[in-house]
C-alpha cells in the first residue's frame, strides 16, 4: 500500500467534519427509512399484507395463520438477511476503500467474492462426493463447512492483494482483482464439472445471489459473525481516519500500522464472507455504498461513516431485494441485475471524478 499522505491541511479534514456534524439529523431519518422499507418488504408481494396485520403476526396475536406462514417461513427471513447484507457489505466496502486508499476497492472488485465463490464450490464438490445422506446427519456442520469455505476464499485472495498493492498502482491493483475474479470462474467450472448434476444446479441457484436462500438455521452462524465484524469496524474508526492521511501519519500517532491492517482484513473477512456463503455473490453494494454515505453527509469520518454505511446498506438491499420480488407478471430479474442499474452508474461517477483513473496516470 502506497504510504504517501494525503496533500492537504490539517485543518481541513476538522472542517469537512464540522460540516458533516450540521447532517447528522439524517440518522433518524436513515433510520425510519429502514423501518419503512422493513415493512415494505414484509407487506408487498403475490398477497398483499396491511401494515396492522404485520405487527399482529410480528407480536404473535395475528388470527391468519397464512399471513404468519407467509411473513414468518418467507419474507422475513429474506428481509432480515438483507439488512444485514446490506449492512455487512457497506461496511466490509468502507474498510476496504480506506485500507487500500482505492475509491473502487471492494469485495467484488478486488476477487474477495469470486475467493468464497470458488470456497463454495469446493464444498459443494466435496458434499458431492461425502454424499448428502452424511451431511443430512449434521446439518449444522454442513452450515459451518460453507461459511469456512467462503470465508477461507475471501481471506488467501485478501492476503495475495495485501502484499500486490505494495508494488502495483490503484489501477493495475483493480484489474489484478478482476483477472483473479475470472481465474476463479475457470477454475470453479473445472471443479463443478466433477460434481453430480443436483449439486450443480444448487451452485448455479446460489451463484445467481439472492437474499431469499436464507432460512432461519443459518441465522445461529450468520448473526454473530456479522455482528463481531461490525462491532470491530466501530471500534477500527479511528485507526482507519489516520490512515486516511498515510501510513508514516498513523505512526506518527503511535498506532501499530500492522496491527490495525489486520483487524480490518480481518473484518472485512467476517463481514463478506459469512454473507456470501448463504446469499452467494451479491455484487456492487460493497462498492457504492461508501460513496453514497460521503457524499450524504459529506465527511470522511469514519465514526459518522460507519452506522451510515450500515444503515444506507440495510436501506439499499431491502429496496433491491423488494424491486425483484414485487409481484411481477413474469420473474426474470435478479437481484444483481438490479444492483447493476444502480451500482454502474457510480462506478462511471467515480472513475470520472477521479483524476487519476480518469487520464490512467500511473
Amino acid at each position: 500500500m502506497s504510504t504517501t499522505a494525503v496533500t492537504s491541511a490539517t485543518t481541513k479534514p476538522t472542517k469537512v467534519r464540522l460540516q458533516s456534524h450540521s447532517r447528522l439529523f439524517l440518522f433518524p431519518v436513515l433510520i425510519i427509512a429502514v423501518i419503512a422499507v422493513f415493512l415494505m418488504e414484509l407487506g408487498i408481494g403475490s398477497v398483499s399484507i396491511p401494515v396492522s396485520g404485520i405487527i399482529d403476526v410480528l407480536t404473535g396475536t395475528a388470527a391468519d395463520a397464512t399471513w404468519s406462514t407467509i411473513i414468518l417461513e418467507l419474507r422475513l427471513p429474506r428481509t432480515l438477511a438483507a439488512m444485514m447484507g446490506g449492512a455487512a457489505l457497506g461496511a466490509a466496502g468502507l474498510q476496504l476503500q480506506t485500507l487500500f486508499r482505492n475509491p473502487l476497492a471492494g469485495p467484488w472488485a478486488l476477487g474477495l467474492t469470486a475467493g468464497a465463490q470458488l470456497g463454495v464450490a469446493l464444498v459443494v464438490t466435496a458434499a458431492a462426493v461425502i454424499g448428502s445422506s452424511f451431511l443430512e446427519k449434521f446439518e449444522f456442520l454442513s452450515n459451518l463447512s460453507i461459511v469456512a469455505g467462503a470465508m477461507l476464499g475471501c481471506l488467501l485472495v485478501l492476503l495475495l492483494m495485501v502484499a500486490i498493492s505494495r508494488y502495483v498502482s490503484t489501477i493495475t491493483l483493480l484489474i489484478f482483482g478482476l483477472m483473479l475474479g475470472y481465474l476463479a470462474q475457470g477454475l470453479i467450472s473445472v471443479i463443478l464439472h466433477f460434481t453430480n448434476q443436483s449439486q450443480g444446479k444448487i451452485y448455479a441457484g446460489w451463484n445467481d445471489g439472492s437474499f431469499a436462500g436464507v432460512y432461519w438455521e443459518h441465522f445461529p452462524v450468520l448473526v454473530p459473525m456479522v455482528v463481531l465484524g461490525l462491532i470491530g469496524g466501530w471500534l477500527m474508526a479511528k485507526p482507519l481516519n489516520a490512515f486516511l492521511l498515510g501510513e508514516n501519519y498513523a505512526r506518527s500517532m503511535g498506532m501499530s500500522v500492522k496491527r490495525t491492517r489486520l483487524i480490518t482484513l480481518g473484518c472485512a473477512v467476517l463481514l463478506a464472507g459469512p454473507v456470501t456463503a448463504y446469499c452467494g455473490p451479491v455484487l456492487f453494494l460493497g462498492l457504492i455504498i461508501p460513496h453514497m454515505a460521503r457524499g450524504i453527509f459529506n465527511t470522511s469520518d469514519h465514526k459518522i461513516l460507519m452506522p451510515a454505511v450500515m444503515l444506507l446498506g440495510a436501506i439499499v438491499a431491502q429496496a433491491a431485494d423488494l424491486f425483484v420480488h414485487l409481484p411481477w407478471e413474469k420473474h426474470f430479474l435478479h437481484l444483481n441485475a438490479v444492483n447493476a442499474l444502480l451500482g454502474a452508474p457510480v462506478v462511471m461517477w467515480v472513475i470520472l471524478k477521479n483524476k487519476k483513473m480518469r487520464g490512467f496516470e500511473f
